[in-house]
C-alpha cells in the first residue's frame, strides 16, 4: 500500500517538481516562461452553473484526448500554442486524464500561472483505492498543481467495476480521502459504454458531475444516454458535461450534419446539460469552435427534430465509441 498522501507533503513535492520544470524550460525555444502573458480575455461565451456545485463554467471546454496535439508525444510546441490560444479566447475548462499520453504534462507547462482562473479536470482509470491514489499523485505532479477542480472515475462500463469501486478498498475511498484533504474540489464519473451503469453510479454516490456522450446520433442507439442518465442527474443536482459531441467529426460526413453549429447546438439544447468538452486538432479549429459557442442559442423543437432525422440512418457509424470499455 502506498503511503497516504497529505496536502502538506504534496505541496512540498509539488514545489520541487515546479522548480525542476522551470529549470528545464529555461532557454528552450518551446519554453512557456512567458505563459503569464496569456491571461484570459473577456468574452461573450455563455456560462452555466455546473449542476448544484455553485460553480459557473463556460459552455465550451477544451478536451485533451483524440487527434489533438495535447495527447501526442513530440508535439509540445503545437500543444502549448493550442493551450495558450485557448486561454486568449476565454477557455477556462481544460479536460485531461492520466491516460491521455502527455496531455497532463503539456497543460502543466502553461496553466500554473493561470491556476486560479481555470477549471482543471482529470481522471483515473484505477478502480482500487491504492491505484487511484497513485494516479492522483502522478496527475497533480504532471499538472504542476496542488489540487484539481474535478477528478473523475474514467470510462466506467460494467457492473463489476462499480462493485470494485464501491468496495471497502475501492477507488471511492481515494475520492473521499482526497476531497477531505482538499486535493480535489469535485468528484465525477464518466462513461461512454452503458448509460445504466452511469445512472447506477450516480445513485450509489453523491458525485458532483458526470461526463457522458450527448449527441444527435446517440439518441437512436437502443440504450441512449439522454433519457437514461439526464433524469437521474437532474434529480440529484449533478453537473452534466457532454462529450463525443461531433463523434470525432463523423457527424460531419456528407449527408449528416452541416457543421459544429448543429452538433454543439443540439447538445447544449438538451435540458440538464451544462457544458461540452470538445478537442481541437489545431488553432483554427479551436477558434471556430469558440465562435460557435459564443453564438449559441437554444434550438427550437423543430430544429432538434430535424437534426435527429438527419442522424437516423447513420447512428451506428456515429456511436462507434459505445464499443469502448
Amino acid at each position: 500500500m502506498p503511503p497516504k498522501i497529505t496536502r502538506r507533503n504534496f505541496l512540498l513535492t509539488s514545489a520541487t517538481v515546479a522548480a525542476s520544470i522551470v529549470g528545464c524550460a529555461t532557454g528552450q525555444p518551446d519554453s512557456t516562461s512567458d505563459a503569464q502573458e496569456y491571461s484570459p480575455v473577456t468574452t461573450t461565451m455563455p456560462e452555466r452553473e455546473l449542476g448544484s456545485t455553485g460553480i459557473p463554467v463556460p459552455i465550451l471546454g477544451l478536451g485533451g484526448a483524440g487527434n489533438t496535439p495535447l495527447s501526442q508525444y513530440n508535439q509540445e510546441a503545437a500543444a502549448v500554442a493550442l493551450i495558450e490560444r485557448a486561454l486568449q479566447l476565454g477557455i477556462r475548462y481544460f479536460d485531461t486524464a492520466a491516460s491521455y499520453g502527455p496531455s497532463e504534462d503539456y497543460l502543466g507547462k502553461v496553466l500554473p500561472s493561470q491556476r486560479d482562473q481555470v477549471f482543471l479536470a482529470s481522471k483515473t482509470a484505477a478502480r482500487d483505492r491504492d491505484g487511484a491514489w497513485r494516479e492522483l499523485e502522478r496527475s497533480l505532479q504532471r499538472l504542476n498543481t496542488d489540487y484539481l477542480n474535478l477528478w473523475q472515475l474514467h470510462h466506467v462500463s460494467f457492473e463489476q467495476e462499480l462493485e470494485q469501486i464501491f468496495s471497502k478498498n475501492g477507488a471511492i475511498q481515494a475520492i473521499a480521502e482526497a476531497k477531505e484533504q482538499k486535493l480535489l474540489r469535485l468528484a465525477g464519473i464518466t462513461g461512454h459504454h452503458e448509460p445504466e451503469i452511469i445512472a447506477e453510479g450516480l445513485r450509489r454516490y453523491s458525485f458532483d458531475t458526470t461526463l457522458i456522450p450527448i449527441n444527435a446520433a446517440d439518441k437512436h442507439h437502443p440504450r441512449p444516454f439522454i433519457p437514461t442518465v439526464l433524469p437521474v442527474a437532474s434529480q440529484q443536482g449533478v453537473g452534466v458535461i457532454a462529450m463525443k459531441v461531433p463523434a470525432y467529426g463523423r457527424l460531419f460526413k456528407p449527408g449528416v450534419l452541416d457543421g459544429m453549429h448543429q452538433a454543439l447546438g443540439y447538445t447544449l439544447s438538451q435540458t440538464g446539460v451544462h457544458c461540452a468538452i470538445i478537442a481541437a486538432e489545431n488553432i483554427p479549429q479551436l477558434e471556430s469552435n469558440v465562435q460557435v459557442a459564443r453564438a449559441f442559442k437554444p434550438l427550437t423543437e423543430t430544429a432538434l427534430a430535424e437534426i435527429e432525422q438527419r442522424t437516423a440512418t447513420s447512428w451506428q457509424d456515429n456511436t462507434f465509441y459505445r464499443a469502448w470499455t
